[in-house]
Parts: C-alpha cells; structure tokens; sequence
C-alpha cells in the first residue's frame, strides 16, 4: 500500500500487516533494535520502522544505507515515542536496491546551493518533495480553474517564427552546419538552406497565437514552456520556464482584473486545500509567516490604481527609494513592495501604463499617452501577472507598429484577425515559477524548477 492512502485513516489500519515500499530517510541502528525513518513520496509524511533482534537477518538489515530502496512488511501499531501517533513494527524488511556510502543525502542540512549540484536527487529532501508536490497542485489547480469555466485549453507552438516583438531575446533553432554556414551574396546567413526555410527560434510567448484562438473559441488559455535567451543571474530569471496565457473575446481591462483576482484567489485557496502540511512546513521552516500572506489574497480585494496615481502615492511617501519613481517609467521592485506591503497591505492592480513602456499589441487609451494595461502586484513578490486589453482596431494597430519602426512582416496573420471579425479582447500572462516563488516562500526561481535551466548551467 502507499503512505498516501494509509495516512487518510491511519487508524483504521492499527494492528493490521502492511507492505510498503519506498526508501531509507534515515536510519538509527541500537544493539537490539533499530529505527527507519521511512518514505515512499506518495505524502509529505513519514513514517517510522521500528524492528528488533528478533528478526532472523537483524543484523543485515541494521547495515542497510540511508537512500536505500526497501519493502516493509509489519504491523501498524501505537507508538511509544512523542514524534508520532503510529509505526510499523517490522517482521521483514527487504533490501531492493541498495545505496553507497557516499549516498550524498546524509541527515543533516544542506544548502540549497549544494542541492542544485545534485538536482536529481534533491526531490528526496522536504523541502523540495514540498515545492515539488505544490508545483503538481498549482497546475491542477489551474487547468481546474480555466476547465470549470469553459476555457479551452490551447497548444502554441514552441518552435516560432514569431519573436513575440520585443517579448525577450530568442534562442536559435536551426539544422545549418555551424561550421560551414550558407551566406547570402550581403554576408548574412542563408536561412532559405534551414530546415524551415527561415530564421525560426524557440517561443518567449504563445500569446498572439493564443488570441487567433480566442477570437474562434471566445476563452482559451495556454500553459506550457516558454524560453528567453538573456543572459541574466537573477534569482527571478531562468532561461526555461512556463507561462499561463489566458485570452477572452468580448472583454475589456476592468473584466481582465476580476479575472486574474479570482484566479489567483482559487489557486491559493486550492492548495491551502490539498497542501495543509506542505504550507505548515514552508511556514514553520522556510518563510515565517508565509500562511499570513498568502491569507490576504483571500480576504482583501486587490485595490486598483492608475500608473500616475501610483507614481503620485510613492513621491508623497517621503520614502528613501533607491530608484527614484518618476511618471512614464516602469515600477521598480522596491516601489511594488511599498505598495503591495505598507501603503495598501494588500494586492494591487496598477492599470494605464504609459505606451512607451508598454508593447504595441496594447489598446492606445482616449488620452493617446496610456495603454489599458494591468500588472498585478501582491505583497511579498511584487509584480505576478501582466495583461493588457489588445488593440482591436486594425488602422490604430498598424500607426502604433509604424510609430515603433516595427515591420510588419510575419505578422500579417496577426493583424488580419483584426479585419476579420474581430472585437475587443483581452488576456493576461502569468510566469508559473513565479507563482510558486509567491505560494512556497522560496526566494530563487532554481528551486522551485525540477532541473534549472540558466546561463552557463544545463545540466542533468
């Protein structure tokens, strides 16, 4: 059987035998006795072994190597000791694959920069079969969200011809002999010899995609692995990571930040649900007051400020920034802290940005000097969410790419779905490891990816 089921109604299993199967944690060997403390993955709780020198083979199984691979068979009984409730009380303990020496897990704390030098077994410490585990439920938590409500899930290519404009730098995918690359007669390289016939990298967004879709099946939403080729060491960056991409027809910005609010608030509360002893862990051992913050997603609506208004409440602050906030210029990490953290204690939508910051997909508002555009800002993580009303308009869409000296080459699907039967809509993006940055606690985007892609790091 599994830990899983057995700890859903452990008592209903006192005095019955058992068979697991899973690994050595740690092992505590006494003359005539011994202690395992035992995990098979499927919960967050262990569980422990308890065997004696009554057993024929006690003293092999008093040599097994923490990190082993073991079956258990014994008794589920009540425990003499304080930590736990139940154990098993072993009549057979069988080695199924054993592990060295030098098994690299030993208990003890390890740092999490020593972790991600053996990434492939971190999954076994608890902090990471926590982040991992919350990682699963987030996704769930958010193909239910978008099924329960008749959203269909959309597939984007990952290989694109299509840099998104301006979305990040592109990785190259190409099948050219690196070392003897075609040239045109100007020196250039001759994609026309490529395997697509053309320059083809992989997605930074599936966005623009996502919206041919959603002007056909009126709500869609992607979720899948988005890439971006900066060379950037940030514990927010990764050269490989996923995107949530909802689009909706017929739906202008104040209806897009009902949407992101509820949306985050049903994720939080959906692992509140299935993750109780995960959160108590993270809680307890990793981000003191974690719980607290996430609480205020469910019990405070965000409040909604314009970029001027924001701009406006941060230079009557008297606050030292270190980036001074100036209108018509991005919010820095600090500037969303304030918000977020002091000044509203709660989630933020600051909306209106003005267009020269902002890309040109983006609704121009009556002003002519803003873009109905939204972040959502939320205490303890700054900006989580960045969505926009699109520009319905085909002639405005056009004078806004001419008045960014942006070629409309490549995109002329995308502009034609302005001309034919097109009409307002909207969506939003959301990075996935930066939500679960904000529901764990854990501070660096490498470890809540099982395997961290980054600059000058692709291993495993």
């Amino acid at each position: 059987m599994e830990l899983r089921e057995l700890f859903n109604d452990i008592e209903k299993y006192q005095e019955k035998e058992i068979i697991l199967q899973g690994w050595i944690r740690n092992h505590r060997k006494q003359k005539e006795f011994g202690f395992i403390d035992f995990s098979d993955g499927t919960c967050f709780e262990h569980i422990q072994i308890v065997y004696d020198n009554q057993l024929d083979d006690f003293e092999e199984i008093t040599k097994l190597h923490n990190g082993s691979a073991i079956e258990v068979r014994g008794k589920i009984v009540s425990s003499q000791g304080e930590k736990q409730a139940f154990e098993v009380k072993a009549n057979n303990i069988i080695l199924l694959g054993d592990a060295v020496e030098e098994y690299p897990l030993q208990p003890k704390r390890h740092s999490r920069e020593f972790l991600r030098e053996i990434s492939y077994l971190r999954p076994r410490t608890n902090l990471f079969q926590a982040v991992f585990r919350i990682r699963s439920l987030a996704s769930m938590a958010i193909h239910t969200y978008f099924q329960e409500r008749g959203y269909v899930y959309t597939h984007t290519p990952i290989l694109t011809a299509n840099d998104g404009e301006g979305a990040g730098e592109m990785f190259k995918v190409t099948t050219l002999n690196l070392n003897e690359l075609p040239l045109t007669k100007e020196g250039e390289i001759n994609y026309q010899d490529d395997f697509f016939g053309k320059k083809v990298g992989l997605t930074v967004t599936g966005q623009l995609e996502g919206e041919a879709f959603a002007l056909a099946f009126k709500k869609i939403y992607t979720f899948g692995p988005t890439f971006r080729a900066e060379n950037s060491n940030t514990k927010t960056h990764a050269s490989e990571f996923w995107m949530i991409e909802p689009e909706i027809a017929f739906c202008e910005l104040e209806e897009l930040m009902d949407i992101e609010e509820d949306m985050l608030r049903f994720i939080v509360k959906y692992i509140f649900q299935h993750a109780s002893k995960e959160m108590d862990f993270l809680d307890q051992f990793v981000s003191p007051g974690l719980k607290d913050k996430l609480k205020i997603v469910l019990e405070k609506k965000a409040a909604r400020i314009t970029h001027e208004e924001a701009i406006n409440i941060l230079k009557k602050s008297k606050k030292k920034f270190e980036f001074e906030p100036k209108q018509g210029e991005d919010l820095a990490r600090e500037h969303e802290k304030y918000l977020t953290e002091e000044y509203f204690q709660s989630p933020v939508c600051v909306y209106n940005w003005p267009k020269e910051i902002k890309a040109f997909y983006m609704k121009l508002n009556d002003d002519q000097k803003t873009v109905a555009a939204v972040d959502l800002l939320v205490p303890g993580s700054g900006e989580l969410m960045g969505g926009s009303q699109r520009e319905e308009d085909y002639d405005k869409l056009i004078s806004r790419m001419k008045e960014l000296k942006m070629s409309s080459q490549g995109l002329e699907w995308y502009l034609n779905l302005r001309k034919f039967g097109g009409c307002k809509h909207s969506g939003f993006g959301m990075g996935f490891e930066r939500l679960l940055i904000y529901l764990t606690g854990v501070e660096n985007i490498r470890d809540v990816i099982p395997f961290p892609r980054t600059p000058k790091s692709c291993d495993f």
